[in-house]
């Protein structure tokens, strides 16, 4: 049944996307022009980090939902900065990885932005339906701390976990 849930979220977003084309503008002879440059506003600007390739080890952690739940195996983890973590949907799925950003410092927000490819939207990993799928953060450039994770559809069963980050 969860998954039937997640199906017709993912099929209205489809259905949305799909909507949103139109007709295109004609075609004139007039030259094309550039836009003036715009600044982003202040609020709006892009995260200070660029991202950062994986420099040590990377380590495994698996998503799994059965018998006994849904989690992360392991839950905690301790790495040191510059290593990565390689996130696999094992079972139960949809999985997926987040953090909050209202409980990251601002620097380590930017930089994990910058180092989470395919982002679903802000600190949020793509949503894995597959047994087998993987996503990989770099914490290369993370300011060594702790800092909590989850997946998004399976918060509220307690799908937690935490990431320990060394020097």
């Amino acid at each position: 049944m969860r998954f039937l849930g997640f199906a017709v979220v993912t099929g209205a977003a489809m259905l949305l996307g799909a909507c949103g084309g139109g007709d295109s503008a004609p075609a004139t002879d007039a030259p094309a022009t550039e836009a003036p440059a715009m600044e982003a506003p202040a609020a709006e600007a892009a995260p200070a980090g660029a991202a950062q390739a994986i420099t040590g080890t990377i380590h495994e952690v698996q998503m799994v939902g059965d018998d006994k739940g849904y989690y992360y195996s392991p839950a905690e983890i301790t790495l040191k900065a510059g290593d990565g973590i390689k996130f696999k949907m094992i079972s139960g799925g949809p999985h997926n990885v987040a953090f909050d950003a209202t409980l990251l410092p601002a620097d380590v927000k930017g930089q994990l932005v910058a180092n989470m490819p395919n982002q679903a939207s802000e600190l949020m990993g793509p949503m894995m339906l597959n047994a087998g799928e993987e996503y990989t953060i770099s914490f290369a450039g993370v300011t060594p701390g702790t800092y909590e994770f989850f997946c998004t559809p399976h918060l509220a069963m307690g799908m937690k976990g935490k990431v320990i980050v060394t020097e």
